[in-house]
């Protein structure tokens, strides 16, 4: 089966971390913090937690040469249990929450560009096709992640030019006050935070395809950890473009931010212009979360029998059935759940899922073959789990209905593991 590139690989991280989070965030994190210097240092330590995340991830994903990441990482070195809960919560939100919401923005930025009104049925069809183009051969799949990134780069890289060169209107929402120190001791930091852990999520994506990948010991480790690095500087210099050319006012509580500040950079058409290619670019994050969550789903699905039919490939190795049952998902949350309540219940699961996937990198055995080794471990990886630990609690006091939405997926998957059966006994060490 034909392996795919590093660049391949790269552009699966880059394109799930860079999606709607990036461009909608900061209107609701505008909700509990105003100082400039606290929503910044939000992005900021996202980053570096990412990071620190990703340099776990590196060293599982040549620990255990097989796709499947949080499920097979859980699996073998905790329970079949945890495991088990990870794929049903990427199943149901991780993956399928992201393409969901990568929709409904896709139609509301298209939408006013083409003159047609806000309808379901644009964002359904996208998710549909795409899930048609996973559909065939590792190249297809290849070309399309890999040319829909460039594009998401390109663009998201020419904003920031255009908004550090243009003039800052006379207000505007940057504040380089002390406020910050009250702020930052706030439970709506922690919960702000949630926003940002949504957006960086994604860094850990080409652990999930790691048997799809070329030289995974050298490749997997560069992906994740470069990527890493690289969105978190677009990251931060985004929001600071966004707070220099609007006001608190006109963003806060907003989802269409980078319309808002692009329309008072560029004026009402070429606003319309970097509407049109926010939708476009989100054709890349919809693509890599529909490709490395059916193979988390096919992962899952090889040792149980409740979700044995999904395992089942093509001809040349794809997963097909996985794809569709996360493109049908994906239809069922885009139709049901608001963007901030689905962005919400779905970055609690994945701030809790990730954390117990860190965690198993701290038991890790010895391989009689090489691996990547973390830098600085455990330190790195404790701060991660630490950090993590503080955001999860103030977000469940902060937003007790959105996290314990969250909790009731997770016990939803503890039902469905007590009726399941496995095909082939997993030994979780």
């Amino acid at each position: 089966m034909k392996k795919i590139s590093i660049y391949t690989a790269a552009a699966i991280v880059i394109a799930n971390m860079i999606g709607t989070g990036v461009f909608t965030s900061v209107g609701f994190q505008l909700n509990a913090i105003q100082n400039s210097w606290s929503i910044i240092s939000l992005w900021f330590f996202g980053g570096v937690l990412s990071l620190f995340g990703a340099f776990a991830y590196a060293e599982l994903g040549t620990h255990y040469k097989e796709s499947g990441g949080d499920y097979i990482y859980l699996s073998r070195i905790f329970h079949p249990m945890l495991g088990y809960l990870s794929a049903w919560a990427g199943l149901t939100v991780g993956f399928s929450a992201p393409v969901a919401l990568a929709a409904m923005a896709f139609t509301q930025y298209l939408s006013p560009v083409l003159g047609l009104p806000i309808h379901t049925f644009m964002a359904i069809a996208i998710i549909v096709a795409i899930g048609l183009l996973h559909s065939f051969t590792l190249k297809h799949s290849s070309r399309l992640q890999n040319s829909s990134t460039v594009l998401k780069i390109l663009f998201i890289v020419v904003l920031i030019i255009i908004g550090v060169a243009a003039a800052a209107p006379a207000q505007n929402a940057l504040q380089w006050n002390n406020s910050w120190h009250h702020e930052v001791v706030q439970p709506g930091y922690a919960v702000a935070m949630v926003y940002v852990a949504f957006a960086y999520t994604g860094w850990n994506a080409a652990a999930y395809v790691v048997d799809e990948m070329d030289n995974p010991r050298l490749h997997l480790p560069r992906a994740l950890i470069g990527s890493t690095l690289f969105v978190m500087v677009v990251y931060m210099l985004f929001q600071y473009v966004l707070l220099k050319h609007a006001t608190v006012n006109a963003l806060k509580g907003k989802e269409s931010v980078t319309f808002i500040a692009f329309n008072n950079v560029l004026g009402a058409k070429g606003a319309k212009w970097v509407s049109a290619f926010i939708a476009l670019q989100l054709i890349a994050t919809i693509s890599s979360y529909i490709w490395v969550g059916s193979r988390v789903t096919a992962a899952l699905a090889r040792e149980h029998r409740l979700w044995q039919p999904f395992s089942i490939k093509n001809k040349h190795g794809i997963p097909i059935y996985a794809i569709w049952l996360h493109v049908a998902i994906a239809i069922v949350l885009l139709l049901t759940g608001s963007f901030e309540k689905v962005l919400l219940y779905a970055g609690f699961v994945l701030q809790l899922m990730a954390s117990l996937t860190v965690a198993t990198s701290l038991f890790t055995k010895p391989k009689p073959f090489p691996t990547y080794k973390s830098p600085f471990k455990p330190v790195l990886q404790i701060v991660f789990l630490l950090f993590n630990a503080w955001v999860l609690i103030f977000t469940l006091m902060d937003k007790p209905v959105e996290s314990l939405i969250g909790v009731g997926i997770l016990v939803a998957g503890l039902v469905l593991y007590a009726l399941d059966k496995p095909v082939n006994t997993v030994n979780p060490t």
